[in-house]
């Protein structure tokens, strides 16, 4: 019999989510991968657009009702959602400052995101993932779908992955990877609710993304975290990242890792495995001059104002761009890849 995997830690709470899914009418289907280690990943279905493409947006760092040019960012969001006609944004964590929420009552909620994001063409679904300051909160009200009763577009998971045909996007809970947040928590105090023994969960989680990651068919693998890997921003490279996450995106040629966590706008193609490193962690308040020496042949772009990213993908091309709170472009690339000779 499988086993429940981390990537789907509550039955009950997942049942739930289910039904709240299919209440609002998300057009999302369900789908469980099996992996090697028999376990079951949770999988969310996203579809493409008649023409075969995606065109989302990224933001992290946001939640700050409204301040540190949050409301700017996202006024800007709406613009450019609307003229990519996106089909859904994700968040890279930290999406309450400055400790997650109390509750699901919290009114933070709709403070800092239900009365920000308020364009038309924000009102898609949004895939978020938790940051270290979510952690700081009740981490279990982040995850609920009583958020998503209270606006739609919310949903919220540990880790789960996003099939759209021909990318897969893997969603990975980075917080509990750090070591300090549970050797030096300093003043803070963290809901480790679901992750202890956190030795069993990272055991687990690492398993379970490189199995995914492993029988994925995907034109495109795009890694979705909160915190940074390569970085030249205030926190830099996250060790503990470099040495149990990085190997698995080596591994298994994902094409992306998207993060947050430096609050900047940052472009990083590694010389050795061509990953991309996209940083997308200005959605309010930002660092300006904290900026570390990063080897300028990987180093494509480092900005270190609000903002947020933009990707149009179909089978053969990628083609990002970050923006300013004045919706400059201020960085665009494209990324190609040939077609299978048998289609």
């Amino acid at each position: 019999m499988a086993s429940a995997s981390l990537f789907s830690n509550n039955h009950g709470h997942n049942n739930k989510t289910l039904f709240f899914l299919f209440l609002f009418g998300v057009t999302l289907s369900i789908c469980f991968l099996i992996s090697s280690a028999s376990a079951e990943i949770q999988c969310l279905r996203h579809p493409v657009k008649a023409d075969r493409s995606l065109s989302f947006l990224v933001v992290g760092d946001w939640g700050r009702r409204g301040l540190y040019n949050q409301s700017e960012v996202a006024l800007q969001m709406g613009i450019v959602g609307e003229k990519l006609d996106i089909d859904f944004v994700i968040s890279t964590g930290d999406n309450f400052y400055e400790n997650g929420l109390t509750d699901v009552n919290d009114p933070a909620f709709y403070e800092s995101f239900s009365n920000i994001y308020t364009a038309p063409s924000l009102h898609k679904q949004w895939y978020n993932v938790l940051g270290n300051h979510d952690y700081r909160g009740d981490v279990l009200a982040q995850l609920s779908p009583d958020l998503g009763e209270k606006d739609k577009r919310w949903l919220c998971l540990r880790s789960f992955i996003l099939h759209a045909e021909f990318v897969e996007f893997f969603f990975v809970d980075t917080t509990p990877f750090v070591d300090d947040y549970f050797t030096h928590p300093k003043d803070h105090t963290y809901d480790w609710r679901g992750v202890l023994p956190r030795k069993n969960y990272l055991s687990k989680l690492s398993k379970d993304l490189n199995s995914s990651l492993r029988h994925s068919t995907a034109k495109w693998k795009i890694v979705v975290g909160h915190h940074t890997i390569k970085s030249a921003g205030h926190h830099g490279i996250t060790q503990e990242l470099v040495s149990q996450l990085l190997p698995i995106l080596e591994a298994n040629n994902v094409d992306f890792y998207v993060n947050g966590h430096d609050h900047c706008l940052e472009h990083i193609i590694d010389s050795k495995s061509q990953i991309q490193f996209l940083t997308s962690g200005g959605g309010s308040k930002a660092w300006r001059g904290d900026i570390k020496w990063w080897n300028p042949e990987e180093l494509k772009l480092y900005y270190d104002g609000q903002g947020f990213m933009s990707m149009e993908i179909t089978e053969e091309v990628a083609n990002f761009s970050y923006y300013d709170i004045s919706g400059n472009i201020l960085h665009k690339r494209s990324l190609s890849k040939e077609l299978d000779s048998s289609v």
